[in-house]
C-alpha cells in the first residue's frame, strides 16, 4: 500500500470512528501529494456510492488564513449527502470538531473550464447564488493543520447549509453583500463579499482554473461554496447560528445538545 493510500485510509477511519488523527503533513511531500490523498479518498467514497454534488473552496478569507497559518486557497469535493436545509439541526457527532463560517454558494448552469477563467465568465455560467453556512470539520486532532493537512482531509469539509433565497448574481454587487453572523442571538462575526478574494466570483474563477490544471473543471449543475466572508467559529452542542446577508437573504443552523 502506498503512502497516499495509507493516509487516505487513516482519514477515512477518522470519519468512521469519530476519532481524530495526528497531522499528516510530515508524511506528505507538498501540496500536489496532498491533493493525491484527497483524490484517493474521493475515489473510495464514490465507489461506495456517494454522489458528487460540486466543489468547495477553502481559505479564501484572510481572517481564516491567519487563523490556520496558511496563505493560499484550497479546494475539496462536495457530496450530495453533505447538503442540509436552512434551519436544520445537526446531530451530535455528525461532524468531527465542527466550526462554522458564512459563505455565498453558486449553482452553475454551464460548464466552466480553461486556463484563465474570468469572474465575468463565472457570472455567465451561474444559474443563481444563495446564502450558505459551511460546517467545516477536521479529522486532524485539535485542528492542528497546515495546508497539506487540510487539502488531504478534503479541505476540512463537513456539511453545507443552503438558504432559501435564490439571487441572480451581479458581479459588482457580490463584493458588496454584507454579512452579519450571530451565535445564539449574539453578534459573532461580520464581513462582506469582498472578504472572499475581493469577490466570490473571483474565487470561483480561481477554482475552475485550478481544476482545469488537474484535468477537469466545473460542470453544469455543480454547487460551489465560494469561501468564507469572516472567521470560522467553533460550534458547540446546543448552539444556533444565523448568517444574515441583508437583502440577499439569511440562513441558519442548529447543533443538537
Amino acid at each position: 500500500m502506498s503512502v497516499t493510500q495509507d493516509i487516505s485510509r487513516d482519514i477515512l477511519r477518522a470519519y468512521e470512528t469519530g476519532i481524530a488523527i495526528a497531522p499528516v503533513r510530515d508524511r506528505i511531500s507538498g501540496v500536489a501529494a496532498a491533493y493525491e490523498v484527497q483524490r484517493e479518498t474521493v475515489r473510495i467514497w464514490s465507489e461506495r456510492g456517494r454522489r458528487l454534488a460540486g466543489q468547495k473552496i477553502g481559505l479564501t478569507s484572510k481572517a481564516v488564513q491567519t487563523q490556520l497559518g496558511v496563505d493560499e486557497p484550497d479546494f475539496g469535493a462536495l457530496f450530495a449527502d453533505m447538503i442540509i436545509a436552512d434551519g436544520d439541526s445537526v446531530p451530535a457527532g455528525r461532524v468531527l470538531q465542527p466550526r462554522v463560517e458564512a459563505e455565498i454558494a453558486f449553482l452553475l448552469k454551464a460548464d466552466l473550464a480553461g486556463t484563465a477563467i474570468t469572474p465575468d465568465q463565472v457570472i455567465a455560467a451561474t444559474d443563481y447564488v444563495t446564502p450558505a453556512i459551511e460546517i467545516c470539520g477536521s479529522r486532524i486532532e485539535g485542528w492542528n493543520i497546515r495546508i497539506e493537512d487540510t487539502i488531504a482531509d478534503n479541505a476540512s469539509s463537513g456539511l453545507v447549509v443552503l438558504g432559501k433565497s435564490r439571487v441572480r448574481p451581479v458581479l459588482g454587487a457580490l463584493a458588496e453583500v454584507p454579512m452579519r453572523f450571530t451565535h445564539n442571538g449574539a453578534p459573532a462575526a461580520a464581513g462582506s463579499g469582498e472578504a472572499c478574494l475581493g469577490n466570490p466570483a473571483i474565487a470561483v474563477a480561481w477554482l475552475a482554473t485550478a481544476l482545469t490544471r488537474f484535468g477537469g473543471g466545473l460542470k453544469a449543475g455543480d454547487l460551489v461554496m465560494s469561501g468564507a466572508l469572516a472567521k470560522m467559529i467553533a460550534a458547540e452542542p446546543g448552539s444556533r447560528f444565523t448568517a444574515d446577508f441583508g437583502d440577499f437573504g439569511s440562513v441558519s443552523v442548529a447543533f443538537a445538545a
